[in-house]
């Protein structure tokens, strides 16, 4: 399944009735490739409805990953919720595994009053444990913590990029709406966007841009960052630059749109992707 591969974040908005299996026939018939499997709520999937998923999702040609349960602080105060929280990961990943997903993503943690370089050290150590778990456990499937949307949320690309150097096999799940909102709308040219890719094929070599995990969506910022995800009509965030710099550095890898109407948005960010990609 190479490529770029576009798709939504859950099951298309026009499926009825709104499962998952369902999902994945109905963008196979809109001429989508991807769908990101939402654990947002909580992993209530098992493994034999994800083993289903895994099937019909390889006869509709539909690429999958996993977003793991927005409730992860890996720098928590209290350790029965950082215990909790990695969890809730490794149970993403294994079922993601399951039904075939190569990449779950997830929002790592959050500062607090810690200091960065603290919280970044705290959150390798959680990274390498949920590694060696996944090794002892034969599960196959990346983990990809996400560039988070604002500044109280660790998840910058530099700390992303950073982990994936130190921990082989790791990379950024990279949401160019979060990193557009976490600088206040200051990241928002194509030599922004051009620079992200660059600094990831730079430093984490030029196969981490074939297998990519990319959030794309319409977004509002507030002074604190992130506010809420816009349709793209709605948004001043450039996608027509970030598609280009995807295209112009031959990404490869899996595009999940994030929009409220994601079916709809995620359509119009194939057929743009499909014309700067041939020019």
């Amino acid at each position: 399944m190479a490529g770029l591969r576009i798709g939504t974040a859950g099951i298309p908005a026009s499926t009825k009735p709104q499962t998952t299996p369902k999902g994945i026939v109905r963008l196979a018939e809109l001429g989508l490739e991807h769908m990101e499997i939402e654990f947002v709520r909580g992993v209530r999937m098992s493994e034999k409805t994800a083993a289903d998923i895994k099937e019909l999702a390889q006869e509709q040609g539909i690429s999958l990953t996993v977003h793991a349960p927005y409730y992860i602080n890996l720098n928590s105060k209290e350790p029965e919720k950082v215990e909790a929280s990695k969890e809730r990961i490794l149970k993403s990943a294994r079922i993601g595994a399951a039904a075939g997903a190569t990449s779950v993503t997830f929002h790592a943690a959050f500062y607090h009053d810690d200091d960065p370089e603290q919280v970044y050290q705290v959150v390798k150590r959680h990274m390498e444990e949920m590694l060696e778990e996944l090794e002892r456990s034969r599960v196959k499937i990346r983990l990809s913590p996400e560039t988070t949307g604002g500044p109280t949320q660790f998840g910058t690309l530099e700390e992303l990029i950073r982990l994936g150097q130190e921990l082989p096999g790791v990379y950024p799940c990279v949401d160019f709406a979060h990193l557009y909102a976490r600088s206040l709308g200051e990241f928002n040219s194509y030599e922004h966007f051009a620079g992200a890719l660059r600094s990831i094929r730079d430093n984490l070599g030029p196969e981490a841009l074939q297998a990519l995990h990319i959030h794309l969506s319409g977004i509002e910022h507030g002074p604190r960052g992130e506010k809420r995800h816009l349709p793209l009509a709605e948004t001043e965030l450039n996608y027509r630059a970030v598609l280009q710099a995807l295209a112009d550095f031959r990404v490869q890898g899996y595009l999940t749109c994030e929009s409220p109407i994601l079916e709809e948005d995620a359509l119009i960010l194939k057929g743009l992707y499909a014309e700067l990609d041939q020019e």
